[in-house]
């Protein structure tokens, strides 16, 4: 058949195909026609719209000098660098000189902003976040060959202790640390993502050559002497044979063989001995219907960058995430720290009270009972003391786990860490804004939703490729090959005109025209021994139940996609307005709280120096002190409060980064050039005296 032929019969079995088409074979969504003529969805035109996420600047970071995204590339001085393993790094388990750095004396002076730096340098879930960014380049490089991406985690890495916060934390992309058990097709946040990257497998691009080099000694018993004239068949084989082979995007394969083959017998009826064989052919062969076209022989490639830039926002949410978290753990700290100096005050003030009870027992101006009173005081103050002091303990602890690597360094694991900083109350910008402007700013700036609509974008590759894997497959393919024989005259050869056994005349010289490698070589491409043609193969899965099934799944799974973004939109809603919120509340607590601890102070001032006129009780005092020392508990608990939300609504804005200054390129390399700025810190300063209470005026004045 000709060329022409098959070209027209192919063009005839993909109309009749087209014609037959059942719904099975594609699926078009319903549309309606929104405002402005643009084309929406059905059941999606009246849903709100939302502002296109940032896209994370800037992409494809890198944590060392090397971009696995590219090939070790091959050079006539070094051909074979292909071919060699290559070497990740060894993780660096010590802290970096910063940290020893802020010892003084066996202690830890450590301000926010150190504990940022030290974090963004040493912690281990940035640090195992980090290599996901190498590990999704070598899906880049994977792709750019033909080969399939094998995919990436994008959830957040939690191993550091102390600080959670109750923000969103599975990731909008596929990857996640955490998995249903429905097995290896589900993803995080009860997403089905089985059908990612399905569909026609594209060519592969990287070409390749092979080769076999064989030899054979073989002695064969014969049953008959009429084919050899030989009752033992003797033959020295050595083969040789190339390939070459090489796919295009556009769904075109091409591969070429060269087979050689030297042969050496005792058979009298071969007419050359050694016998030189050659063939050659190349062929191609192109995909007219599935699999056909540079889109889908690209889109992994697409796909892949797309996770590279998944990877990148993830790895965006996971500083943010990991500087809140060490920020929580920070504002712990301080909360342990002053409960201590609280403690040691009460205690302070119930031993002072203990010794002027016994001078006043000696003397005798004082019941044994008030004694005992105080003395009992004192002994709950100590044990609150030493609960005190060892939560602080703790928390120091775990403050040093996340900022250091390795905490069997002795200056590090001994030393007393003390915080430096203190939260102030001035007001934010944000606590002002409206809450639209908020949410909007959330949505645009949340890597979470820049995750969910690049995920989004690799669903739509994967049902237009499984549309495309609802199509029969129909190949052409053309070749051209060509042959060449030659060789020496066999010694063997038998000239007889009997071919009765034992009956063996030997041929004359030159009864076989006798030809070298060379000539053989040359008639295999001259054209002399042409072998050519062209063909087509097809094949029709007649209830195609696979592909169908398939094909409507990926589309359950972008709606799925769908959805998930729809509930991240209102969950990073109604957490940026109960943020804003819990700020306002947070700082009237903490005025509240610190009004009480004021007039508390007032009372025990006043009662003590009541006491000393001897108008008062060792009861009331001690009651006094344990209604202070409650208000201080009170005060530290709601600033630390106000400093994690605080801390927390600039996480759910997705603007610390901003806020502080922190540059994503040095964290990307673990080197952190400039420390972070983080605004709204005040020093640490003593409780004041208590002042005179006002008499008159307005009682809401009275400090």
């Amino acid at each position: 058949m000709r060329l022409r032929d098959l070209q027209a019969a192919a063009s005839v079995a993909v109309v009749l195909m087209g014609s037959m088409a059942q719904p099975g074979f594609a699926q078009v969504q319903k549309v309606k026609t929104g405002n402005g003529g643009q084309s929406v969805a059905a059941g999606q035109q009246d849903l709100p719209t939302a502002p296109a996420p940032k896209q994370t600047e800037p992409l494809f970071m890198l944590d060392t000098p090397v971009n696995y995204a590219e090939p070790r590339h091959q050079t006539l001085r070094h051909p074979l660098d292909a071919y060699k393993a290559t070497d990740y790094p060894l993780p660096r388990l010590s802290n970096t000189p910063r940290l020893r750095d802020l010892l003084r004396d066996g202690k830890l002076y450590l301000s926010l902003s150190d504990a940022v730096t030290l974090a963004l340098e040493n912690n281990f879930d940035i640090a195992i976040a980090r290599i996901n960014l190498d590990i999704a380049d070598t899906d880049v490089l994977r792709t750019k060959a033909g080969g399939s991406f094998r995919g990436v985690s994008t959830g957040l890495v939690t191993g550091t202790l102390g600080g959670t916060t109750s923000t969103i934390t599975g990731g909008g992309g596929p990857g996640g640390t955490s998995t249903s058990s429905g097995g290896s097709g589900t993803g995080s946040s009860g997403l089905v993502l089985s059908e990612n990257g399905n569909g026609p497998l594209p060519e592969l691009l990287d070409p390749s050559i092979t080769g076999n080099l064989s030899y054979e000694r073989a002695n064969t018993k014969q049953s008959s002497t009429l084919i050899t004239g030989t009752d033992t068949l003797a033959q020295d084989t050595a083969t040789y044979n190339f390939g070459y082979t090489e796919g295009f995007i556009t769904g075109t394969a091409l591969s070429v063989t060269f087979n050689n083959s030297h042969t050496s017998t005792n058979s009298q009826r071969q007419s050359y001995s050694p016998l030189l064989n050659t063939t050659f052919r190349a062929q191609a062969t192109q995909h007219l219907l599935q699999g056909f076209g540079t889109w889908i022989n690209t889109r992994f490639m697409i796909q892949a960058k797309n996770d590279r830039r998944i990877t990148d926002s993830a790895f965006r949410q996971q500083i943010i995430y990991t500087v809140t978290q060490v920020e929580s753990i920070y504002w712990a700290l301080v909360s342990a720290y002053e409960d201590v100096q609280a403690k040691q005050r009460a205690l302070d003030q119930s031993t002072k009270l203990t010794a002027d009870n016994r001078k006043q027992l000696e003397i005798g101006t004082l019941a044994p009972l008030d004694v005992v009173n105080s003395d009992s005081a004192v002994a709950t103050d100590k044990q609150a003391l030493i609960a005190s002091e060892s939560n602080l303990k703790y928390q120091q602890l775990v403050m040093k786990q996340a900022l250091a690597r390795n905490l069997d360094d002795k200056g590090i694991s001994d030393s007393e860490v003390i915080p430096t900083d203190r939260v102030g109350l001035d007001r934010l910008v944000e606590e002002d804004m409206p809450v639209d402007e908020l949410v909007q700013q959330a949505y645009v700036n949340n890597p979470q939703i820049e995750q969910a609509v690049l995920t989004m974008k690799n669903n739509e590759i994967t049902i237009r490729a499984l549309k495309n894997g609802l199509l029969p497959t129909a190949d052409a393919y053309a070749f051209y090959g060509g042959s060449g024989v030659g060789g020496a005259q066999n010694p063997n050869l038998n000239c007889s005109s009997s071919f009765s056994a034992g009956s063996f005349t030997a041929c004359p010289p030159g009864y076989v025209a006798s030809s070298n490698y060379g000539n053989v070589f040359a008639n295999t491409f001259n054209n002399t021994s042409p072998d050519y043609g062209v063909g087509i193969n097809i094949t029709i899965p007649l209830r195609n139940r696979i592909a169908q099934a398939d094909q409507v799944r990926s589309q359950m799974e972008y709606r799925q996609t769908q959805m998930r973004l729809q509930q991240l939109y209102t969950q990073i809603k109604i957490q940026v307005i109960n943020g804003q919120y819990a700020l306002t509340n947070d700082r009237a607590q903490v005025m509240s709280a610190q009004a009480t601890r004021d007039f508390g102070a007032q009372s025990l001032d006043a009662e003590q120096k009541k006491y000393k006129l001897g108008a008062s009780t060792t009861a009331l005092v001690l009651a006094q002190e344990r209604t202070l020392a409650t208000a201080e508990n009170n005060l530290i608990s709601a600033t630390a409060a106000y400093a994690r939300d605080r801390s927390n609504l600039r996480q759910l804005l997705s603007n610390t980064l901003d806020q502080y200054g922190i540059n994503l390129v040095d964290t990307a390399r673990g080197d952190v050039n400039t420390k972070p700025v983080i605004p709204g810190l005040t020093a640490p300063k003593a409780p004041e005296a208590p002042k005179p209470i006002v008499v008159s005026g307005d009682p809401s004045t009275t400090k």
